[in-house]
């Protein structure tokens, strides 16, 4: 893999992590201020964005 394209992906997983946090801690009700506060469909929705964005991670880790 191209080492500009690891680098690419590891910035865009890390950024959907931040995100997927975001949103569970929304759903948990943990993180006011949004629509999304207090639904736990959005902590579903944060836990698998960042389960991806961590495997996105590992991926462009692996040599």
């Amino acid at each position: 893999m191209h080492p500009t394209l690891k680098v690419v992906l590891k910035v865009i997983a890390v950024l959907f992590f931040i995100a997927g946090g975001t949103w569970f801690l929304q759903g948990l009700n943990i993180l006011p201020g949004s629509f999304m506060t207090g639904n736990p469909q959005w902590s579903i929705n944060g836990a698998i964005t960042m389960l991806i964005s961590a495997g996105v991670f590992w991926f462009a880790n692996r040599k």
